[in-house]
């Protein structure tokens, strides 16, 4: 679910001291002070989309473990799967949002050729692992998008 911060600008990743658009612009070769447009379009010529697991969820503040699990509803993937059949790889921004995939959508998925794997969050909540190191386990994303099919 996206930070409160996040939720105020409309914009994915907002909190200015989130990693995720300076590791995308360095792993996709752009400026990430670009703006939010221009990132999301960086995103999309790079074959990287970005999606909630949650639609909806109640939670005081911004951290992943003050949702209140019996709140979550989780978003349509069947629909979105079935919409994008390119889509050959699940990434989780953290322990979270991969817990609510499993729990709230895969089971109720047909069994899907695809990668899931989660990386570290990029949430500054996570200032215990260092920006090279995030990047280097988000490296993964552009390595499976060179893969040969």
């Amino acid at each position: 679910m996206p930070s409160e911060a996040s939720l105020r600008a409309g914009e994915y990743y907002a909190h200015p001291r989130n990693a995720f658009w300076p590791i995308m612009g360095q792993l996709l070769g752009f400026d990430p002070g670009v703006t939010y447009s221009e990132r999301v379009r960086q995103l999309t010529f790079g074959g990287i989309a970005v999606w909630d697991v949650l639609a909806t969820c109640h939670r005081s503040g911004s951290l992943d473990s003050d949702i209140d699990d019996a709140s979550i509803t989780v978003n349509d993937f069947a629909g979105f799967f079935r919409d994008q059949p390119l889509v050959s790889a699940v990434f989780f921004n953290g322990a979270k949002a991969e817990s609510c995939f499993r729990k709230g959508v895969q089971s109720h998925l047909p069994v899907l050729d695809l990668t899931f794997q989660r990386l570290p969050s990029t949430s500054p909540a996570n200032a215990a692992m260092s920006l090279e190191k995030k990047l280097q386990a988000w490296e993964v994303i552009c390595r499976d998008l060179r893969s040969p099919s």
